[in-house]
């Protein structure tokens, strides 16, 4: 090989390895590379919108875990703004999940983070956000209502010496009655030699018919 040809050999190893380094700046660049070959491609940015979300949906409450309790122990992550925990209508009583919304997403966020299957009291929590197109309109409606315990042996007093009419009197009389000629076959069925009481108030007198003198 003479002088011209490795000047030429020489030539195509340079444009040879510039172009090569050229191509792995390109592929380094490339979020990836075809299996079919060819230059390296960019996959799409995609935007991901801030969270916003500041309602916290809290489930499997353990009992003993209540409106106080729970403000007292989750006011440690950020100030709360409305707290609501699901009661029964009619008897008061826990339904074991509820809503809090913090001042600040990113808070919420982190609760969501930390307490999601948080061991309480024998019980996994379950904490999720709740994006705000999802959030119920009347969510907070009557949050500030605290319950207060219903007090059912007075309730069952004024039920039980309420005034009666003459009707309801005998509808009353009707079903205790019923209920003791029940009793008195199952004594008698037993073979239990027993006098049962009589039920004062069973006869109510007829009323009685006035006649006027007419003058």
């Amino acid at each position: 090989m003479g002088v011209k040809g490795k000047k030429a050999m020489a030539k195509r190893l340079k444009k040879g390895s510039s172009q090569l380094s050229a191509a792995s700046v390109k592929n380094e660049s490339a979020d990836f590379l075809p299996l079919e070959g060819g230059p390296g491609r960019k996959l799409p940015k995609s935007e991901n919108p801030e969270c916003t979300a500041t309602v916290l949906y809290i489930g499997r409450i353990p009992h003993g875990f209540y409106e106080n309790e729970m403000e007292a122990f989750f006011r440690q992550f950020g100030t709360i703004k409305r707290l609501r925990l699901a009661r029964n209508k009619k008897t008061g009583k826990s339904k074991h999940f509820g809503f809090m919304e913090f001042e600040s997403p990113e808070v919420a966020k982190i609760v969501a983070e930390c307490m999601h299957n948080y061991l309480m009291f024998e019980h996994m929590l379950q904490v999720h956000l709740i994006p705000p197109e999802r959030v119920h309109p009347k969510l907070w409606k009557g949050v500030n209502r605290r319950y207060k315990p219903l007090d059912w042996v007075q309730m069952e007093r004024k039920r039980h010496n309420k005034e009666r009419t003459l009707e309801e009197h005998k509808k009353l009389m009707e079903g205790i009655l019923k209920r003791d000629k029940r009793r008195r076959k199952k004594i008698e069925a037993a073979g239990i030699e027993y006098e049962c009481p009589e039920i004062v108030g069973a006869n109510q007198p007829a009323a009685k018919k006035i006649r006027f003198e007419e003058e």
